[in-house]
């Protein structure tokens, strides 16, 4: 999505549930696109499809593409629950997810509040992206435009 809020591409890719592919996927979205006018990367949270990891770092390095991840609303960690969902093979995914550090509340100028991870860019530049693309409430547009898209697509897939 361009400043201006047009949608100008878009593109998918699925993550297989508690696996280990989601970067791979978001990196090779990215490729395929084949745009050299792509100045951002947002997602919404960095742990999808159960415990799938996005390594945001990563994302930032092989794309060259400032990455904003976002989440909604505080919390105390998953560290109990990957123990509890991966067994004897949770040390791997905790430490994917401890390497991701710690969210940074940030208040939006719509006055709301979201937690975010970033690389490639500072806070301050993280936070003018998102207040430029975040018309009322917490959901950036191309968040909510990317939710609706992907809804969309999965109940084409079952």
């Amino acid at each position: 999505m361009r400043r201006d809020l047009i949608i100008d591409g878009m593109v998918f890719a699925r993550a297989t549930i508690g696996g280990d592919d989601a970067t791979d996927n978001i990196i090779s979205m990215y490729q395929s696109l084949a745009r050299d006018d792509i100045n951002c990367i947002l997602l919404d949270g960095l742990i999808i499809s159960m415990y799938n990891i996005i390594d945001g770092g990563r994302v930032a390095g092989e794309t060259g593409v400032p990455v904003v991840a976002i989440t909604f609303e505080d919390s105390k960690g998953l560290a109990d629950s990957i123990k509890h969902h991966f067994g004897a093979n949770w040390q791997s995914k905790l430490e994917q997810y401890e390497r991701l550090g710690k969210r940074e509340k940030i208040t939006l100028k719509t006055g709301k509040n979201l937690f975010i991870r970033y690389w490639g860019l500072s806070q301050r530049r993280a936070v003018s992206i998102l207040n430029s693309f975040t018309l009322q409430g917490s959901v950036p547009e191309p968040v909510r435009v990317a939710k609706i898209a992907a809804r969309s697509c999965s109940s084409l897939m079952l």
